[in-house]
This record gives structure tokens, C-alpha cells and sequence, in this order.
């Protein structure tokens, strides 16, 4: 059958590709253990662009079954290809993908980099395709799945840095703005620096009026891109509860 002489093709490439100082230094990036090869991104994108070619010949439903092929594999490269390929497919996105995209983080997605690249574009263009389909972020930011949690956020990161959707941005930061996951603190933090390109002074004032619970983690990432004298202002600390 072609997807599986694909997927053997594939793995037979990063399997050929290992850069043992890339295996190396892999693991230090992720607090839990990650399951890699050991090839470098810009070779991961190079391959996944040379499969694309053939794979996106197939139909949906031969598309959709290799990438949960890939992402069942566990191997970050493999979802490094997912997360590729998928936004070179939005325009077959119908409304409907969204349950397939949701199930697929839930059962999947295991560190940080594996639900940044698959959600800053694949879900993101699929929430700038059907933006009435946003909602749905509300439901992931109460998961009890943390990396839904993050994912809430991370999906818009891209329409965020645009200026797109600020009312959203802030409702999902206040669902989030109490967890006490590090990597959700990181993802809504985030999205709050992006958002604040286009909306610095909405952000800021978001910030002061939460600072005192909000997460130091969040906050500092939220703040980054304002000048000194604002995030100077946004980190002076004033009740210990920013030491968690």
C-alpha cells in the first residue's frame, strides 16, 4: 500500500539523518522524556517539503491517516512533518476537522514543541478559516489535559500577532490565568506578548489589573516585548504570591 511505503520511506530518512550532536543536546529542551531521532529541524522541513509532494497527491481521508500515523509514533520529528504538511492542506479544512484536531492533542501531543508546531498553524488556520469555531478554545482551556490547556492559547498565537481577536486572547488568559502548570503559564504568556504587538496598552492594562495573581512565569512572558519602564512596572513585585 503507497501510505505505507511512505511512512517506511520516511522513517528510513531521519533514521539517516541522525546528527549525534543534535541527539545529544534534544532532551535538555523538555523536562518530562521525549521520544526523538535526533534530526535537525531544518532537515525535518526539507524531507517533510520532499514527502509533501507525493502525499499531498492523495485524498483527505489517505492524508488524515498518515499524519495519526506519524503522531502515534510518539517521535517529535514525525509530528514535526504533521505540523508541516497540515496548513499546506486548510483549503480541504471543513469545519468538522476540528473534533479529529482536538482528539489528536488529546491523545498525542506530549511536550511542548509537539503542541506548538502542531497548534500555532495547523489549528490556527483552521480557527482564521472558521473563526465561529473558536469558541471551542474555551473548552479546551477547563482540560483537564494540560497540553489542551496550552493549546487553547498557542492556536492563536499566529491571528494574536496580527491583532486578530483580542477579545478572545483575554477571555482565554483569564480561563487559564490561575493554573499552576508551568507549560500552561508559558503558553498563555505567550500569547499575551503577541497579542500586546498590536494591543500594548489592552495588555499592559490586563497585566496590572492581574499581577497579583498572576503567575510570575506568565507575567514576565506577557511583558516582554513592552518597553523597559512598563515591564519594569508589570514586575515589581508586591505580594510574595509572585514567588510560586
Amino acid at each position: 500500500m503507497l501510505s505505507n511505503q511512505i511512512i517506511r520511506s520516511i522513517r528510513a530518512d531521519l533514521r539517516a539523518n541522525v546528527d549525534p550532536k543534535a541527539k545529544e543536546s534534544f532532551q535538555r529542551f523538555f523536562k518530562e522524556k521525549v521520544s526523538f531521532y535526533g534530526v535537525r529541524s531544518a532537515v525535518v522541513r526539507t524531507l517533510a517539503k520532499k514527502y509533501w509532494k507525493e502525499v499531498s497527491q492523495l485524498d483527505k481521508e489517505t492524508i488524515f491517516t498518515l499524519c495519526e500515523e506519524l503522531l502515534a509514533s510518539d517521535y517529535t520529528e514525525e509530528v514535526f512533518i504533521v505540523s508541516f504538511w497540515l496548513p499546506l492542506f486548510v483549503k480541504s479544512f471543513e469545519k468538522s476537522d476540528l473534533e479529529i484536531f482536538e482528539r489528536w492533542i488529546d491523545t498525542y501531543i506530549n511536550n511542548w514543541a509537539k503542541c506548538d508546531g502542531f497548534c500555532n498553524h495547523t489549528v490556527g488556520d483552521f480557527m482564521e478559516k472558521f473563526p465561529e469555531s473558536i469558541v471551542r478554545l474555551h473548552v479546551w482551556a477547563k482540560s483537564n489535559n494540560r497540553w489542551l490547556r496550552r493549546a487553547s492559547a498557542v492556536s492563536l498565537i499566529v491571528p494574536a500577532k496580527r491583532g486578530k481577536h483580542p477579545d478572545m486572547v483575554f477571555a482565554i488568559a483569564g480561563l487559564l490565568l490561575g493554573d499552576s502548570d508551568n507549560m500552561v503559564q508559558k503558553g498563555y504568556g505567550w500569547l499575551l506578548k503577541e497579542a500586546s504587538r498590536t494591543h500594548r496598552q489592552e495588555v499592559f492594562r490586563y497585566v496590572m489589573e492581574h499581577k497579583d495573581v498572576m503567575p510570575r512565569t506568565a507575567l514576565r512572558y506577557a511583558v516582554e516585548l513592552m518597553p523597559h519602564s512598563m515591564r519594569t512596572t508589570a514586575m515589581k513585585t508586591e505580594k510574595s504570591m509572585h514567588a510560586r
